[in-house]
């Protein structure tokens, strides 16, 4: 397989207007190609969802999902352009499906902007830390740190989370489809996930694998 450089990523990038990670798989899956790795991309509606996604959508939909038993509750807004594409069972069904997808994955923000300055510097000095316990050479812990903090954004933010019901793909990369099919700029504007006893002391169950145990039957 031809090595995929981070040159590579940003020309696709420029060319398609993709997220940095849908270029990366796209040049990936098209062995390092450029023409090829954009026909993926248009073949997956990414780089016309790229084009839509500075266009206002106040319209949309509040969906709220409830694990079974009452012990996760989730609200989630998700906005499109138009009152018609927000009543269709197509986009009904996205806002439903991520609003299982933060139930079961609990993230804490939705984009990596929304991280506090404050918490971030506080997890690079975590990853520090443990780096120089592994023993690894001050020369390459900061690009050590910067790797692990992708891994955080990974973790706890949204659209850069694994799709539950589909490992392969991201949150974003499920919206940018969407995007394409539908036609409309389609946003998670805010959500609000609560668990039962959350932040008191007790015997914690392993709410999120039942929530999974769910999205895949």
């Amino acid at each position: 397989m031809a090595q995929v450089t981070a040159a590579m990523v940003k020309e696709i990038r420029e060319l398609t207007g993709a997220g940095m990670l849908d270029c990366k798989k796209a040049l990936e899956e098209a062995n390092g190609e450029m023409e090829k790795a954009k026909e993926i991309l248009r073949e997956k509606g990414l780089a016309a969802a790229a084009k839509k996604a500075g266009r206002v959508a106040t319209e949309g939909a509040v969906e709220s999902y409830i694990h079974a038993g009452g012990k996760i509750g989730v609200l989630v807004e998700i906005n499109c352009e138009t009152d018609f594409v927000g009543k269709t069972d197509q986009f009904r069904e996205l806002v439903k499906d991520i609003a299982m997808h933060i139930a079961a994955a609990a993230p804490k923000y939705i984009r990596r902007e929304e991280v506090p300055t404050d918490e971030l510097e506080k997890e690079k000095e975590i990853l520090r830390a443990q780096a120089l316990n592994e023993g690894k050479p001050e020369k390459i812990i900061e690009r050590m740190v910067e790797g692990r903090i992708s891994k955080f954004y990974e973790e706890n933010c949204l659209l850069e989370q694994s799709y539950v019901k589909d490992s392969d793909k991201t949150v974003q990369t499920l919206l940018n489809e969407k995007i394409g099919t539908i036609g409309e700029n389609i946003s998670v504007r805010r959500f609000v996930r609560f668990e039962l006893g959350e932040g008191l002391e007790k015997k914690q169950d392993d709410f999120v694998a039942e929530v999974m145990a769910q999205v895949n039957q």
